[in-house]
């Protein structure tokens, strides 16, 4: 698709972070931005650094909640050319063994099911529009490859991320719907400030770890969405050099 045309994405848990970055990246290059979350007040800040973008409250664990988002962004926008699927959580960072059912389901039920509901729907849209086609990005994880101590319903709902991703990948083949994932590791947000003061390491120390500016992620991000449907990037990894991942354990 030109460039001249304009251009639609939906971004879930734009409030902050990732999702805040990846927004305001996306407004600047001339896209319309749908930003998704379930913090109105962040969303609307979100809204104020990316013009022309508007908000919409969504739970993705609530199937109601995203029939609502798409059928928002449907009203206002000819078409959707991406959903990138960035809300998640991390969970509590506990043994395995005191990790709670409520602890476990609160994880899976967003970065996993949430991230599913929103495919699907973003799936039907693109299916049935014309021209037919858009673009899923999915947002991994580097423990999505290697999990970190302690993270064990982070890591299994991102593995599950990646088979998430080349499902939608193959199924989507009919339609000129591509679909990739980026796993990122320790972009600067309110998350990673935890990497600034030390954590946890595989061998039982406590180190702290260097982190990016999460702008690099959102300029990956827009790469991976501008591309024509004709190319997808399949998986991409963009993490702060020196942080320990090659190798971790």
């Amino acid at each position: 698709m030109s460039h001249d045309t304009p251009r639609t994405a939906i971004v879930t848990g734009a409030g902050s972070g990732i999702g805040r970055a990846v927004a305001v990246e996306l407004a600047a290059a001339g896209w319309t931005v749908a930003l998704a979350g379930r913090r109105a007040g962040a969303l609307d800040e979100t809204a104020s650094l990316a013009p022309g973008a508007f908000a919409v409250t969504c739970d993705v664990t609530r199937p109601g909640d995203v029939a609502a988002l798409f059928s928002a962004v449907r009203r206002r926008c000819r078409r959707l050319d991406l959903l990138f699927n960035n809300a998640g959580v991390s969970g509590p960072g506990v043994p395995l063994e005191e990790l709670t059912h409520e602890q476990w389901r609160a994880v899976v039920d967003v970065n996993l099911t949430g991230a599913f509901l929103c495919a699907q729907a973003a799936f039907r849209r693109m299916k049935e529009q014309d021209p037919q086609g858009g673009r899923i990005i999915n947002n991994g994880s580097l423990s999505a490859h290697a999990p970190r101590p302690h993270g064990v319903a982070y890591t299994a709902s991102k593995h599950a991320v990646t088979g998430l991703t080349k499902s939608l990948s193959l199924d989507g083949r009919p339609y000129r719907i591509a679909c990739g994932q980026i796993d990122i590791g320790n972009a600067a947000t309110d998350l990673t400030t935890r990497m600034r003061a030390g954590v946890l390491q595989p061998n039982g120390t406590t180190a702290v770890e260097p982190v990016m500016d999460v702008a690099q992620a959102a300029r990956t991000v827009r790469h991976m969405a501008e591309l024509p449907l004709e190319a997808n990037v399949q998986f991409a990894t963009v993490m702060a050099t020196t942080m320990p991942y090659i190798g971790r354990g």
